[in-house]
């Protein structure tokens, strides 16, 4: 079974181009997407937040311009202490984990130290306990001087 579409573009005021698509037993369905519209072709696609700014002129001396530069410089100076403060904060992270890596690390000598004293005293104990036992083929006969003259 082989579908069959259709499609149709056009391209609307704001350089939006609405692609219509037909398909087997379905209606007509919408879309969108960033075309450029330039007779050129080629170039990027310009949003439209972007479009009528390029060619206005900024008047440096109005309110509206001064208010944007505040605003502006208001949050570049929030970005960059938020910056700072996170570069402080992961030193500050560093440092206490050198510091706990240091710790562990005197405690894992102390740990290795002690079992190596625990390993000496069990090996000698184990020498010892195995020199005091008599092998099992070899067992003392003691005389009873009672029993000997029977």
């Amino acid at each position: 079974m082989s579908k069959t579409s259709q499609q149709n573009a056009t391209t609307d005021a704001s350089g939006v181009s609405v692609i219509h698509t037909q398909a087997h037993s379905s209606g007509l369905q919408q879309v969108p997407q960033l075309v450029p519209v330039s007779p050129g072709g080629g170039g990027k696609a310009v949003p439209p937040s972007k479009q009528g700014k390029k060619n206005s002129f900024v008047d440096r001396n109005s309110d509206e311009y001064r208010q944007r530069r505040e605003r502006n410089n208001m949050a570049v100076k929030k970005s960059r202490l938020k910056s700072k403060q996170k570069a402080q904060d992961t030193l500050q992270r560093v440092n206490q984990l050198k510091e706990e890596n240091e710790r562990l690390e005197a405690k894992i000598k102390l740990l290795t130290k002690e079992l190596s004293v625990l390993k000496d005293l069990f090996l000698e104990h184990a020498h010892n306990f195995a020199d005091n036992v008599q092998p099992v083929g070899t067992e003392t006969t003691t005389t009873n001087p009672e029993n000997s003259g029977q």
